[in-house]
């Protein structure tokens, strides 16, 4: 039986999530299918322009993605503060954004005299948009539902697009989130569908490049903030340009006709004290090996206990690969 949601997240242990929907039925997200010739590519923007316009709704920042034939690949970061930071008005007119409201919602919004009843009952909803605009299940709920009728009017059929949920990890520290990243950011390559990260088209790490060349960083997607430090910024901790090198290399270290080691990006994984052989496994397979939260044994440990887990999935497999 798959785990419940509220048993795979904890807010206090981490807010970054690897999250992953795969389609059912032989149903194609994107691509050409080669049985029928039917291509099916425009549904890329479908999943890119929903991913990122919910961004800018929900209290949760976009990190890394990458829209494949048959699922995709997010990583996101949940900015529960913010939620609770914003004023009533702010998070009714985020709801608004994409979702119709209620009478009392819009009475609200235009100023209206509102009865001790009515902000009682007014107080209620903008508690429950407050969870919801930070909630993983939410973002994942509205991003799939939209794909999901929009390629069913499209195929001229009813019934599941996706499987029944969606999968999500915990990633519990910073060589997780680097590990992670990386993987999702190399996925089209692995897949033989791009040659290398700049043309690999409906991925985060395409779009990072593109401004990285007019030398800025995506409005749309979770900054890169620089390596950890007092008052250190809201962000990524990492630098933009090492990540993109790593990217780079290790999609080097992935070519059939191409043999060596990560040495050029010693200093990130130094710092992340993770051995460049084990980096490799974990940014080729990182699915294949983690099927829950990822971290080092510590991280793991409190997480586990935090979510009432009496075993410590993946601890193995983080001992080996994360020390």
């Amino acid at each position: 039986m798959p785990t419940a949601r509220k048993k795979q997240v904890s807010l206090t242990d981490t807010k970054y999530y690897h999250c992953i929907s795969r389609c059912v039925r032989r149903a194609f997200l994107c691509g050409e299918d080669r049985f029928t010739g039917k291509s099916y590519e425009h549904r890329r923007d479908w999943v890119e322009e929903k991913l990122l316009t919910l961004a800018k709704v929900f209290c949760i920042e976009v990190c890394g993605y990458a829209v494949m034939s048959n699922h995709t690949h997010i990583v996101l970061y949940v900015d529960d503060k913010k939620a609770q930071r914003l004023s009533d008005k702010a998070i009714v007119i985020r709801w608004h954004k994409q979702f119709k409201g209620n009478w009392l919602t819009h009475k609200f919004i235009n100023g209206d005299e509102l009865s001790e009843s009515e902000r009682n009952m007014l107080d209620g909803d903008i508690r429950e948009f407050r969870i919801r605009l930070a909630s993983i299940s939410w973002f994942m709920r509205v991003l799939n539902e939209d794909i999901a009728r929009r390629a069913n009017k499209e195929d001229g059929c009813t019934g599941r697009f996706w499987e029944g949920r969606f999968k999500s990890q915990a990633l519990l520290d910073e060589a997780a989130v680097a590990a992670c990243m990386v993987y999702v950011d190399l996925n089209p390559i692995r897949a033989k569908m791009a040659e290398t990260p700049e043309t690999s088209d409906y991925t985060s790490i395409k779009k990072r490049i593109e401004h990285a060349k007019q030398g800025i960083q995506p409005s749309s997607l979770r900054r890169f903030a620089g390596n950890p430090r007092e008052r250190m910024p809201s962000g990524l901790p990492f630098e933009l340009t090492y990540y993109i090198q790593l990217v780079e290399l290790t999609g080097r270290c992935m070519r059939a006709d191409k043999r060596g080691c990560i040495t050029d990006c010693q200093g990130l994984l130094t710092r992340l004290q993770i051995d460049p052989d084990n980096w490799l496994k974990l940014t080729t397979q990182f699915t294949r090996v983690f099927h829950g939260a990822v971290g080092r044994e510590e991280v793991l440990t409190e997480y586990c206990e935090h979510l009432h887990k009496k075993r410590r999935a993946n601890l193995t497999q983080c001992e080996q690969l994360l020390s």
